[in-house]
């Protein structure tokens, strides 16, 4: 199936939990950002169609708030190469509010590593 993300990633260089604001319940950290998405290292399985309402705290250098929270629904979901234990969980951000966004804009630019920002590839988010 072909790619239709068209957008860049970066590899999240900030160890950034994130939470079901529902549940309080840690849902993963996330270890790549785009502008319209993320990728979550989770402990469970997360299987893909499902949205969440989810919490991330924020730090000073990117928000003048503690933390934000938004909608975004998982895309697809695999174990980790690396690490059998976690499993990396794709997500796209459904409903974010714009102030909201002009943060994770900003959150893509402070943490997102400059040198590994690449384009998709078959092995990456599949947005269908």
């Amino acid at each position: 199936m072909p790619n239709k993300r068209k957008i860049n990633r970066r590899d999240f260089t900030y160890y950034k939990p994130v939470t079901d604001d529902l549940t309080k319940q840690l849902l993963g950290y996330l270890s790549d950002i785009s502008t319209g998405g993320f990728r979550l290292d989770s402990p469970k399985e997360i299987r893909p169609g499902q949205d969440f309402r989810l919490h991330i705290e924020l730090t000073a250098d990117i928000a003048d708030k503690t933390s934000m929270v938004f909608i975004a629904r998982s895309k697809w979901s695999h174990r980790d190469h690396v690490d059998p234990n976690t499993f990396n969980v794709g997500f796209e951000i459904i409903n974010i509010a714009p102030s909201d966004m002009a943060i994770f804009q900003r959150m893509f630019e402070k943490y997102g590593s400059q040198n590994t920002t690449r384009s998709i590839s078959s092995e990456d988010y599949r947005w269908r």
